[in-house]
């Protein structure tokens, strides 16, 4: 009896090392798995960068980490992690590509790198749900008007609003589809101003020919009276006697584009404040106001 007893102390004295042992890398990587199914990015996260340091981890489980950034607003870091992963995924299933597209589009179009964040935008457009579309196109016009492409931006607002009219017209939506007829105005409003800035320029052309043409004519006429006429007939004003042509610009009779609002403002006071908008407003005759400026330095619209 006392021989089985040693024996049971014995084992379990020797045991406990190996019962206080870390558990695994595998079973590590299981736990930051479970963590980053059920939301808590920060939890996986941790896992992940120490077992990056140790191991080569693959493309999906560095796009994992690039998800995990993004939730904790370490933009550059999802850019880096995203970028090097996505080229590889493409044998994964859409949607879950999709996932990998808009996150990398949104992380740097949160470092104001448009021009990289739209052709993940425009990759996601293929591979997502229809009624994540909208959101997708709201982004893109973003991205677009802020880099002064007024008429791109114009086409993704309205294809945006087209969307969240047809499959996301519900009161949690109002605000982003004010918000969006809103940018339209804007960007119809700087279409209307270049195009008025083109056609001063076009005139100033116009008058600069003009003017060229009509002192060449004098010259050619001097030319031709010092060679024939008499001595006394070139002092008379050769000019006045020549009718020149109009130069007529074609896009002086161009239509201007429909009135629009002020681009630095965008949502309505009201809309912010929660109040009704008449729904047969929505397209074209909405209030004006909010600062746009403040609306992207807060980012309150732009990460959800």
């Amino acid at each position: 009896m006392r021989k089985t007893l040693w024996t049971i102390l014995t084992t379990i004295v020797l045991s406990l090392p190996f019962m206080a042992q870390e558990p695994l890398d595998r079973d590590r990587l299981g736990m930051a798995l479970e963590y980053f199914q059920s939301g808590k990015y920060h939890e996986a996260l941790l896992i992940f960068e120490k077992l990056d340091k140790e191991y080569t981890l693959n493309a999906r489980y560095q796009a994992f980490m690039g998800i995990c950034y993004y939730h904790e607003w370490l933009y550059e870091e999802a850019c880096q992690y995203l970028d090097k992963a996505i080229p590889q995924l493409e044998q994964f299933a859409p949607h879950e590509r999709s996932v990998y597209y808009f996150t990398a589009g949104e992380s740097h179009f949160q470092l104001q790198q448009y021009a990289q964040a739209i052709p993940y935008f425009e990759k996601a457009l293929t591979v997502c749900y229809d009624n994540e579309k909208g959101d997708i196109h709201y982004r893109l016009g973003l991205c677009h008007m802020f880099a002064e492409q007024w008429q791109e931006a114009y086409n993704h607002y309205d294809t945006a609003l087209d969307l969240f009219l047809a499959l996301r017209d519900t009161p949690d939506m109002q605000a982003r589809i004010h918000q969006t007829a809103h940018m339209m105005k804007g960007c119809e409003q700087h279409l209307k101003k270049d195009t008025e800035t083109a056609a001063a320029t076009q005139n100033d052309g116009k008058n600069e020919a003009q003017n060229e043409l009509q002192n060449q004519v004098k010259n050619e006429l001097q030319n031709e009276q010092q060679n024939v006429l008499p001595t006394e007939f070139i002092t008379r004003n050769i000019t006045d006697a020549i009718a020149l042509p109009s130069l007529v610009s074609p896009i002086d009779s161009m239509p201007l584009p429909p009135q629009r609002i002020d681009t630095s403002r965008i949502l309505p006071e009201s809309a912010s404040k929660g109040l009704k908008q008449e729904k047969d407003t929505i397209r074209r005759e909405v209030p004006n106001t909010i600062n746009i400026q403040d609306l992207y330095e807060r980012q309150v619209e732009i990460k959800n």
